[in-house]
Formats: structure tokens, C-alpha cells, sequence
């Protein structure tokens, strides 16, 4: 049996609790993601600096992907409960939509899965829309087809419009 491939959007733009700022909160996350049970962490994207969609006036949002195995079966609302256990354990409150957080995961995708409910809705329905999820997506997963779209991520990266986007790593 092949491994199956979990990839899971990063992203912040608030300091933490702690002052943390939030590259460091992002790294954080992804040794949380390294430690569940189950999951291996494959491959961690470069960490992209964004402006926020849509655009807002909050801080710009560090942003990334990880790219995780798991060798059985895979149930998206534990791995679900599993990145909101991780968004609480890194100052994340919930309030407004598209608020400035200390910490944002998203499931973006398992293998080709494809589930409209119960949450979470897969692939995610604005990945595809999404430079800031797109531009991670590739470097970890370049040969990733979106189940619904099939297109990779490079081809959906390359019919949006070009958005700023720094590299910081």
C-alpha cells in the first residue's frame, strides 16, 4: 500500500500569546505536524510573505505547506480536529471571518480525495483561488492534480493574476 499524501496550508500574521512573531509561530506548527501520531512529515514548502486575501489593511501573512504521509487509513475530521487542537495551542482565537490570526491550518488535500460534507469540504474549495496556498503547494507537491479541476497546482498557480509575494526562506 502506497503512502497517502496530506497537505496542510500554514499561514499567520499575528505575534502569539507570547510575543512570538509569526514565521516562528509557522515553524512551530510544523513540528506539532512532525509529532502527530500516524503522520509523517514529508517535506515543509519555503515561507512566503502575502497580503492578505481579501485585502484588509492587517499585517502581511507568512504563509507555507506541509506536505505529510500517512502509511493507513486517513480520517479528515480527526486530521481536522487534529489542526485545530494544533491552532489552539498557538494563541488562536476564533471570531470574524478572514480575521488576522496568530495561526491558520487548512487541509487542503488528501491524495484525491474529494467530499463535499460533512466539514472538511476536500479538496479545499479555494485552494485553486489561492496564490498564497498555490505557490507552497509546489514546492512540495508539483505533481499534485487537483481531483476536481485536474490540474496541477503549477497550472492553477499560472491562471492567476500575480500577486506580491516575498520569499523569506
Amino acid at each position: 500500500m502506497s503512502d497517502t499524501m496530506i497537505l496542510v496550508a500554514i499561514g499567520a500574521n499575528l505575534p502569539g500569546p507570547d510575543g512570538t512573531p509569526p514565521l516562528e509561530t509557522c515553524r512551530r506548527a510544523v513540528a506539532h505536524l512532525a509529532a502527530l501520531p500516524g503522520l509523517t512529515l514529508i517535506a515543509v514548502s519555503r515561507w512566503y510573505e502575502t497580503e492578505p486575501v481579501p485585502p484588509s489593511g492587517q499585517p502581511p501573512y507568512v504563509n507555507g505547506i506541509a506536505r505529510l504521509a500517512a502509511t493507513g487509513p486517513v480520517d479528515p475530521a480527526a486530521v481536522l480536529a487534529d489542526l485545530m487542537r494544533i491552532e489552539a495551542l498557538c494563541g488562536r482565537e476564533r471570531g470574524v471571518a478572514n480575521a488576522a490570526r496568530t495561526l491558520d491550518l487548512d487541509l487542503i488535500a488528501i491524495d484525491g480525495v474529494t467530499r463535499d460534507s460533512p466539514d472538511p469540504i476536500l479538496p479545499h474549495p479555494r485552494a485553486h483561488l489561492r496564490g498564497f496556498v498555490l505557490l507552497p503547494l509546489v514546492d512540495v507537491a508539483p505533481d499534485w492534480v487537483h481531483p476536481r479541476l485536474g490540474l496541477t497546482a503549477r497550472a492553477l498557480l499560472d491562471r492567476l493574476p500575480a500577486e506580491p509575494v516575498r520569499v523569506l526562506s
